[in-house]
């Protein structure tokens, strides 16, 4: 379970670079709109700390015996980076093409927020009941 949520991690960190990229030199020819710009922005950078964060998941799971919360931690850091960084970057695409859909996917931004913090708490639950040696 671990190489997966590792290679999930990974990848999610090469595709976060790949997205700035594009935001720093590609997305601005596209439109100047400072809100569009800082929505995509938010939705990089979000995906690359919790790509990280699936790492340390990994990491930690060859070192501690909770392995059921870490694979949930797990999921969850997937879940809202799908959820959250992914509206976002359906709203900057949304927005640019100015369709009315960007109203409908705004609210799912939160929700992908919510599976962060649950997954964060996963965690420090999964770091304070490791077992001793």
């Amino acid at each position: 379970m671990h190489k997966k949520i590792l290679a999930l991690g990974a990848g999610h960190s090469g595709l976060a670079v790949a997205a700035g990229e594009f935001g720093a030199h590609g997305l601005q020819r596209v439109t100047s709109d400072p809100k569009i710009l800082q929505i995509y922005q938010t939705a990089v950078q979000y995906q690359g700390w919790h790509a990280l964060a699936l790492i340390l998941v990994a990491i930690l799971f060859s070192g501690t015996g909770n392995h059921n919360l870490l694979k949930y931690t797990g999921y969850c850091f997937l879940t809202g980076i799908i959820l959250f960084s992914g509206s976002l970057y359906l709203l900057t695409l949304l927005k640019i093409k100015e369709s009315g859909m960007s109203r409908m996917i705004g609210p799912v931004t939160p929700i992908g927020g919510l599976f962060f913090i649950a997954g964060w708490i996963l965690l420090l639950l999964a770091v304070l009941k490791k077992e001793k040696s």
